[in-house]
């Protein structure tokens, strides 16, 4: 017919390239931004107090005040901080032991930790002024009592042939320091993706004046000292 048009030699037919029908409101398209950050954590209650701490408040303080007759409540004792320390001996062959040691403690702590380096050098064992040779983290507040909470409820009873803590570590000033051979006893650690198994100490600091006012407060939080 005459009303009817033929297309152009060489040119291309309306559309998408190709022949291909155009996609409407770029369905199928490939989307080239970057992919979606995750979701970030929900914010916690502004009420929220961790387990450990309402425990101690209405529980331990009321205990430590009726067995030592405390005249002044601020002499109750109470926890200041605790430390964990992990070791790295084979840094001084591979550096990229202590990052990864740093990951494993990041993830039980809550808290990112910090490298700590060598003081001086010691030839005998390749060890040089400066060099990372470990990490550790310093707990405080709702952190500490979340970490404290995990410790006692959860990560001692998985350790292997566990008899209970030695009771007579401490320094004489109310802190208590014990070690675990095995950092994977934590629920936060993969056991499959683990690189290397490390050991780490636990130091609680608490503001006790005597090693017996100490042992009292860590036994009401239920520390599983030995008989």
């Amino acid at each position: 017919m005459a009303d009817e048009k033929k297309p152009q030699k060489g040119g291309k037919p309306a559309g998408g390239q190709g022949g291909k029908p155009a996609k409407a409101d770029g369905k199928g398209a490939k989307d080239k931004s970057p992919k979606a950050a995750a979701a970030p954590a929900a914010p916690r209650p502004a009420d929220y107090k961790p387990r450990m701490k309402t425990h101690y408040e209405k529980v331990v303080r009321e205990e430590m005040a009726k067995k030592f007759a405390y005249k002044n409540a601020m002499q109750i004792p109470r926890l200041e901080k605790i430390v964990i320390n992990m070791g790295v001996g084979e840094a001084v062959n591979d550096k990229k032991k202590v990052e990864s040691a740093a990951g494993d403690l990041a993830l039980i702590a809550g808290q990112k930790p910090v490298q700590t380096k060598a003081r001086k050098a010691i030839a005998t064992y390749k060890v040089r002024e400066g060099m990372p040779i470990g990490c550790k983290v310093t707990l405080r507040g709702d952190r500490m009592y979340e970490f404290l909470d995990r410790f006692v409820t959860i990560a001692l009873p998985r350790v292997k042939d566990f008899r209970g803590l030695n009771a007579k570590s401490f320094d004489g000033r109310g802190n208590y320091a014990c070690g675990l051979k095995e950092h994977i006893v934590f629920p936060e650690i993969d056991y499959d993706k683990v690189d290397q198994i490390w050991g780490l100490d636990v130091i609680v600091c608490t503001s006790a004046n005597t090693d017996e006012e100490a042992r009292e407060l860590l036994r009401a939080f239920n520390f599983p000292f030995r008989a």
